[in-house]
């Protein structure tokens, strides 16, 4: 009987090349660029009740406090951590998409002027964003196989199906 050699999975050169293309998306100035956007977007979300003074619509002003916080969590990592939070600015899209429809659809009478203004604005911004990080790996992969060069094939014998 012959022994085959299975190496582990973290091995296997689809999954290195993967973990390149991602690393290489995560260290390019435009994720970067995106992640700082993302934050300070998140971050005039969670404080506009504050910035364009809607404090009084209480409801409004929690559902955005809620909701920037949420945006800077789903697309914070983006630079660092490109693998584990591209997909992500899915939701962070629908988040930006909920800040646009929020004075209208949060309980209370809250469809003011400048909460109506600072939201669209807001949720416009934002979810241009995280568009922006949702497709951030097709520009800098452009869909290519490319495999780590380590010398392993699974020609070799080194990785079998």
């Amino acid at each position: 009987m012959a022994s085959t050699h299975r190496a582990p999975i973290e091995e296997h050169p689809d999954l290195m090349g993967l973990r390149a293309r991602h690393d290489r998306a995560a260290t390019t100035p435009r994720a970067q660029m995106i992640e700082a956007l993302a934050l300070l977007a998140g971050l005039y979300i969670a404080a506009s009740p504050w910035i364009c003074g809607f404090l009084g619509a209480t409801q409004l002003a929690v559902t955005n406090l809620i909701a920037g916080i949420a945006y800077m969590l789903l697309l914070g990592g983006l630079g660092s951590s490109y693998e584990r939070t591209h997909s992500m600015a899915w939701a962070a899209a629908v988040i930006g998409i909920w800040t646009c429809v929020a004075p209208w659809v949060v309980a209370g009478d809250v469809a003011h002027t400048r909460s109506i203004t600072s939201n669209l604005i807001a949720g416009a911004v934002a979810t241009l964003i995280a568009l922006a990080a949702a497709f951030t790996h097709y520009r800098t992969g452009h869909g290519t196989d490319s495999h780590a060069d380590d010398g392993r094939t699974m020609a070799q014998g080194r990785y079998d199906r």
